[in-house]
């Protein structure tokens, strides 16, 4: 394929994968609709620096360690696991009860970034993804470091403007998304999921 056909077909296949509904689909949904919109868009960046921080691990070769090392990827995949069911079992746990909750709590805001950031890095299966997804897509010949972050660019610029479309969404929404029958129900309901990822990512193999 040319050059041109590359970079279509990555990007088809990058935005069927954005928009595939997954963890980030959950975390961000969640984070805009209870926490608002800046928090969303700080879960929203720290999702995509973890695919940019993944992506230069890839380039570099570091991926290709957590593809080939049985070990490496087992720590990477029960970190990632355990993190998840902590951040899932809170939210069971102790739903947000109203706005009050949120405006009034002191957590820095960078939180949900590094919250988004963490669960990214520590999902080894974004790695390995990675490796064997972005390959494909670099003509022969070409540079790879330059090919593989252009690549990674083209999906994080998708994930964000999926990530802004689902905060719009949520927004409009935002008198009837906030009561706090709904806000605990949403804690619940993604804590759920997070402890369900949690248990796929434990019990997954490559």
């Amino acid at each position: 394929m040319s050059i041109a056909e590359n970079l279509i077909a990555f990007t088809f296949a990058a935005t069927l994968l954005t928009v595939t509904p997954g963890l980030d689909t959950a975390l961000i949904l969640r984070t805009s609709t209870v926490e608002g919109r800046k928090q969303g868009i700080y879960a929203a960046l720290g999702i995509n620096a973890g695919c940019m921080l993944w992506g230069a691990a890839v380039a570099f070769g570091l991926g290709a360690l957590i593809a080939v090392s049985e070990l490496a990827y087992d720590i990477l995949k029960y970190c990632g696991a355990a993190y998840l069911a902590w951040l899932g079992v809170n939210m069971l746990l102790r739903p947000r009860q109203s706005l009050g909750t949120v405006e009034t709590d002191a957590r820095p805001p960078a939180n949900w970034f590094l919250k988004g950031m963490l669960g990214n890095l520590l999902n080894p299966k974004v790695g390995i993804f990675y490796v064997s997804f972005l390959p494909q897509f670099i003509p022969q010949g070409q540079p790879l470091v330059a090919w593989t972050f252009g690549l990674i660019s083209i999906h994080v610029m998708l994930g964000l403007l999926w990530a802004m479309i689902l905060i719009g969404a949520t927004q409009s929404l935002a008198g009837v998304l906030r009561r706090e029958k709904v806000i605990q129900w949403m804690d619940r309901a993604t804590g759920l999921v997070f402890v369900l990822f949690a248990a796929r990512l434990a019990l997954s193999r490559r």
